[in-house]
């Protein structure tokens, strides 16, 4: 029996791939399938079923390609209605891969099709628990995502669903069973889950807030509720893309990746609404871009910050990359249901320069800079466009918050004809930030190189730590 993780960091996400005898399941693939046909083939098995433990939000599953390409039947839990060609199991229906089985254990509450599928090995003894978003390492879903789908689905009802989940159908299971999560740390399904990827049930138990002795319902749901911050505006989306069935990733590959000639690109531009997407390194972009064009780096949490900031799902993209990196791009971009990338500049930005096409840049500064800037003005705006929890932790004194995350709202507080000195963490959000307001007009925004991460080593700053935001109102 093999049992593996394939865990995809820029989505916190854990697939598995379960082979015994010759044949394979895989639970929750990401929607680029092909690794999995070909780990099947080279290890010589045949892949049977695709077990979904839900319909997810936060990505596109690949179980339409893979199925297509493998023959696999596709298994979702009890109450599943989806729009395609798939086996809804019953609570407790057992699945055989070689000489191993998988039992379905419905447990609604992050959605109300969400299940969970136990492993029991060859000598019929149950192995490891695959629990999606239902229970993560310290954390369990969030029930406020189906919601936004079914509109009669509330928190509320689905946090109690969820109570009866964990009590009724989780903790009765064996201690030394191993724990697999659809998620980990990063991913927005939850509020607090740990950087680890797997645990025993037993551990949980003893350390997972929502899985200790003697919790109420009311409780249970006080605290599952409280802190939940809105989900990404893609999400329903994805959803319902999962639901209903999409594009072949195969045909969006086609599309995203023709070569475009800067003057083709630039014909393009004119001729659609396309949104310029330039995935370089921040400061790589800050030495020159197309202007009108938004930097999301693809060296960071990429896919989460298309999605929650590109707010059309349907937005037609042209992509400028740094060369070799094309292929990634349109894959991620893929992975959260962006399919519509109509081509990408051939040659890079560099080419685009060297044929005389009109050049923007950003100011970028060190933190040595701006400690002089602020020493000379001490009017100096700087603003911090972390989450709010980072800034109320540890900040700038005098420094102004305007996270990232709420883009829109936090764009109300900038006089657009003041000077601010933008920072983040480590320069790959204020860039991000910077360039959706420079293409919105904004012309006196600087960047800090950086990030609050090398701000805080410079002794020259007056650093301000934790205040709890009630207080500063």
């Amino acid at each position: 029996m093999q049992v593996e993780q394939i865990y995809t960091g820029c989505l916190a996400h854990g697939a598995y791939y379960i082979a015994s005898n010759g044949e394979a399941a895989i639970i929750d693939p990401l929607r680029e399938v092909n690794p999995y046909v070909e780990r099947a083939q080279k290890d010589g098995n045949k892949i049977k079923y695709v077990f979904e433990t839900h319909f997810h939000a936060d990505f596109v599953s690949g179980h339409l390609d893979l199925a297509k390409k493998t023959g696999a039947t596709i298994v979702f839990g009890p109450t599943a209605k989806p729009g395609f060609d798939a086996l809804t199991a019953e609570d407790n229906q057992e699945f055989a891969i070689g000489n191993v089985k998988i039992r379905v254990i419905h447990t609604p509450g992050h959605t109300m099709e969400s299940s969970c599928f136990l492993l029991i090995d060859e000598n019929g003894k149950e192995h490891s628990l695959f629990t999606g978003d239902t229970l993560f390492i310290g954390d369990v879903g969030r029930p406020d995502l189906a919601q936004k789908v079914i509109a009669d689905l509330t928190q509320e009802k689905l946090a109690s669903h969820l109570y009866d989940s964990l009590r009724n159908k989780i903790l009765p299971l064996s201690d030394d069973l191993i724990v697999y999560p659809g998620h980990g740390a990063g991913s927005a399904c939850g509020k607090n889950m740990s950087k680890e990827t797997t645990d025993t049930l037993g551990n949980q138990k003893k350390t997972n807030y929502a899985l200790r002795e003697g919790l109420d319902r009311e409780t249970f749901m006080a605290e599952l509720l409280d802190g939940l911050m809105p989900p990404p505006g893609y999400f329903p989306k994805n959803v319902l893309m999962n639901i209903q069935g999409y594009e072949s990733i195969d045909n969006v590959l086609e599309q995203g990746l023709q070569q475009l000639s800067p003057a083709a690109f630039e014909a393009a531009a004119d001729e659609t609404d396309a949104l310029i997407l330039d995935t370089r390194n921040a400061q790589e972009f800050a030495k020159g871009f197309i202007p009108g064009s938004i930097n999301i780096g693809v060296d960071g949490s990429f896919a989460p910050w298309v999605g929650a900031l590109i707010t059309d799902i349907e937005q037609t993209l042209l992509i400028v990359a740094d060369e070799g990196t094309e292929e990634e791009v349109v894959t991620r971009l893929a992975r959260v249901g962006y399919d519509h990338a109509i081509g990408y500049l051939k040659g890079g930005f560099k080419s685009w320069a060297d044929v005389g096409k009109p050049v923007d840049t950003i100011e970028s500064i060190t933190p040595d800079q701006l400690a002089d800037i602020m020493n000379e003005d001490s009017e100096a705006q700087v603003l911090d466009v972390r989450k709010a929890s980072e800034f109320f932790s540890q900040r700038i004194e005098g420094a102004i918050n305007g996270p990232l995350d709420y883009i829109n709202d936090s764009m109300t507080m900038i006089d657009p004809k003041k000077t601010y000195y933008v920072h983040c963490a480590g320069g790959y959000r204020s860039m991000i930030f910077i360039s959706i307001l420079k293409a919105r007009g904004y012309e006196n925004l600087i960047d800090v190189q950086g990030g609050f991460s090398k701000i805080k080593e410079n002794p020259r700053f007056k650093i301000t730590d934790y205040v709890c935001p009630t207080t500063m109102l």
